[in-house]
């Protein structure tokens, strides 16, 4: 069993201004936190996993191929393997996100251990 605080988990910068951190990498998924800052995105992108998560607080656009869709807190979503989507955050607050992908995310992790640290773990 795996128990762990994530406020003391590694944040890195995931894309250009845009922190994140691996939760938690097991055989069959990846937890991933992404805060996104308000006025910024993800840009479009695809992954051969699926992806699956919640909307913690914020309010965003995400975007797949013509559809555009706002997600808020409390809103679920699922992204196709393969699906190019982007996601942009609207608003004046921050836009915090929990994504689950399978098969694991083998390179976040990998990302996270050589990147800069946004931020160091709080003690």
């Amino acid at each position: 069993m795996d128990i762990l605080d994530y406020e003391k988990q590694l944040r890195y910068e995931f894309f250009q201004d845009v922190p994140a951190r691996v939760l938690l990498n097991g055989k069959y998924m990846t937890f991933f936190l992404i805060e996104i800052p308000a006025g910024k995105r993800v840009p479009p992108h695809n992954h051969p996993h699926e992806q699956m998560g919640i909307c913690l607080s914020g309010q965003a656009e995400f975007v797949s191929g013509k559809k555009t869709e706002i997600v808020h807190k409390g809103m679920v979503y699922r992204i196709e393997p393969n699906e190019e989507h982007e996601v942009r955050i609207i608003g004046s607050q921050n836009g915090l996100f929990l994504d689950v992908f399978s098969p694991p995310r083998t390179e976040y992790v990998s990302k996270q251990k050589s990147f800069e640290v946004v931020e160091k773990p709080q003690s």
